[in-house]
């Protein structure tokens, strides 16, 4: 990057925490570190919950997602606006009235102590994890660029953002989402704009949508039901409602963000504001990944998008061989723009056989393409065991740092890094909040004055903050990013949702049947995730579903052996 990357970086960046930190100085009490003082209009409400939602992995492995697989993944998304509706309807106000740290705090007075602390035990495991990969995804970004090792850079990355967590809590984090939500959705949409202006001459936006459709990256619905398809209109509809609702309905991190609003219409505006923001946010950033797909076809493209594990190859013995594949693979990279010319040619023409001939041609190309990569792979993991070779979540820093204008990839780098400073700053409060309100002020010293918990509150931030750090070590083998990261939503929210929905809504069942019922159901999803039973997005109905039927059965069990 050149000097004026770096400026726009470290500027916006500063800009963004020190904004935070002053604007949350009077932040004394437990309150006001971890609900904000619930004094937040609703549009602070719906930013923050999007920029929480919004990590650097969706500004990262979402357009490498749109790249490889086009914007299918924008189904997942299609529950959200019904189960925000849902949550304004139902969580929003029993939450406010109980006046609750935490959503966990509820699950004690419906049932008992072991399901609040078993349900806050699956989220902290979740959310830790999860946060392990929200740290690792903008590390790729520093150790991609300037070559540094990724442990330390996950160190340093995970260590920034615990930095001004600790010291402003919620309301910090809050006020810098403002920011990052405004720095985010000015930089992709000027970085959709220059890749349009990228492509060459007399190829505008439709013929774009042209190329990329012809090519299979306009998937955009699938309505066939298929419980093994990962993304389809169904799977987005029923999975993806299951999974938004016990993520933004039970997830701590999530339910702390309108915990913080002033009141109850404030709350729900801002969850309303978010169901009809997100899905359009999802597609334009989709959308981002779907044209520099189609900038690759008209312009020759990286063998392998992590640059720094192709620099590892020329330096080892097996260059000689790299170097082959490269030729082979600039080649058909070279058959594969006259192919899209012709394509587009027949198109414009309207010559439907030209079209069918140019369409077969091109995926004719592309398996020898992949056949090429994959002997890539294979040499990158013969030199080193240890290296990423999912190259899906490179292909757009890749795409930045090799065509777009100094100063705009200082911005967009800015934009990934504020993103998972504000995903990662939440998730931080979250399991801190979590972890003082549900396990030590329940379990351990429930007598302490507010100063005792607020400095508490404190040391478990700086607690969870390393163990993320650690868990961040750990990621680079786990495929993109994206999927990661939902997949592991899917193997607990379910079963979390189902406790809820049990709490809410089927008043004659008690706790001692609800938390063998979330033990079993949790068994039984993590069992179908190992075995492959089903697509991951199918597990959050599996889960919460089996706790309602389980938890039901077992209390009408008791009453039976006790008559």
């Amino acid at each position: 990057m050149s000097t004026l990357d770096w400026s726009v970086l470290i500027l916006t960046l500063l800009g963004v925490i020190v904004y935070g930190v002053v604007r949350s100085r009077n932040s004394q009490s437990m309150d006001d570190y971890l609900l904000a003082g619930q004094s937040l209009p609703w549009y602070h409400v719906g930013l923050s919950v999007m920029a929480t939602q919004a990590s650097a992995i969706t500004f990262l492995s979402a357009p490498g997602q749109g790249f490889s697989d086009g914007m299918r993944f924008v189904q997942f998304y299609f529950g959200l606006p019904l189960a925000m509706v849902v949550l304004s309807i139902t969580f929003v106000p029993i939450f406010h009235k109980l006046k609750v740290f935490t959503a966990y705090e509820f699950l004690e007075n419906r049932f008992d102590t072991r399901v609040r602390t078993l349900t806050a035990g699956l989220f902290l495991l979740q959310r830790g994890l999860s946060t392990g990969l929200s740290i690792y995804a903008p590390a790729i970004i520093l150790s991609t660029i300037l070559g540094w090792n990724i442990y330390w850079t996950n160190l340093i990355m995970g260590g920034i953002v615990l930095i001004y967590t600790v010291s402003g809590g919620t309301k910090a984090i809050s006020y810098t989402h403002l920011q990052q939500m405004a720095i985010v959705t000015f930089a992709m949409a000027l970085a959709g704009y220059l890749t349009v202006k990228l492509l060459p001459d007399g190829v505008g936006f439709v013929d774009a949508l042209h190329v990329a459709g012809k090519a299979g990256r306009m998937n955009l619905i699938d309505l066939k039901f298929d419980p093994d398809s990962r993304y389809n209109l169904w799977s987005g509809l029923i999975g993806g409602f299951f999974l938004q609702l016990s993520y933004f309905g039970t997830d701590q991190s999530q339910v702390g963000r309108y915990l913080t609003g002033e009141t109850i219409s404030q709350s729900r505006l801002g969850l309303l504001m978010n169901g009809l923001l997100k899905v359009p946010m999802q597609f334009l950033i989709l959308l981002v990944g779907v044209l520099v797909f189609v900038f690759y076809q008209y312009n020759p493209s990286p063998t392998f998008f992590n640059k720094q594990e192709t620099d590892r190859l020329k330096e080892s013995p097996y260059a000689r061989d790299y170097q082959i594949a490269e030729i082979k693979h600039q080649n058909l990279t070279a058959q594969r723009q006259r192919i899209v010319a012709d394509m587009q040619v027949a198109v414009q023409t309207k010559n439907e056989d030209a079209q069918d001939a140019a369409v077969a041609s091109l995926h004719e190309t592309d398996q020898a393409l992949k056949t090429v990569k994959a002997d890539v792979i294979k040499l990158i993991e013969k030199n080193n065991p240890a290296a990423d070779t999912n190259d899906g979540n490179y292909v757009f820093l890749r795409f930045v740092l090799d065509y777009l204008p100094h100063g705009l990839i200082g911005l967009l780098i800015a934009v990934i890094f504020s993103a998972s400073m504000g995903s990662i700053a939440a998730a931080y409060s979250s399991l801190a909040s979590t972890t003082v309100v549900d396990v030590y002020k329940r379990l351990i010293r429930s007598e302490g004055d507010d100063a005792h918990y607020l400095n508490v509150s404190r040391w478990a931030t700086i607690g969870w903050g390393v163990f993320c750090i650690i868990v961040a070590q750990f990621a680079n083998r786990l495929g993109s990013m994206i999927e990661a990261v939902n997949i592991l939503g899917s193997l607990f929210y379910g079963v979390i949702l189902g406790v809820f929905v049990v709490a809410f809504y089927v008043k004659s069942v008690g706790g001692r049947a609800t938390f063998w019922a979330a033990i079993v159901a949790e068994l039984f999803v993590a069992l179908s995730w190992y075995l492959n039973l089903t697509a991951f997005l199918w597990l959050n109905v599996i889960g919460c579903l089996l706790v309602v039927i389980f938890a039901w059965t077992l209390q009408r069990f008791q009453r039976f052996q006790r008559s």
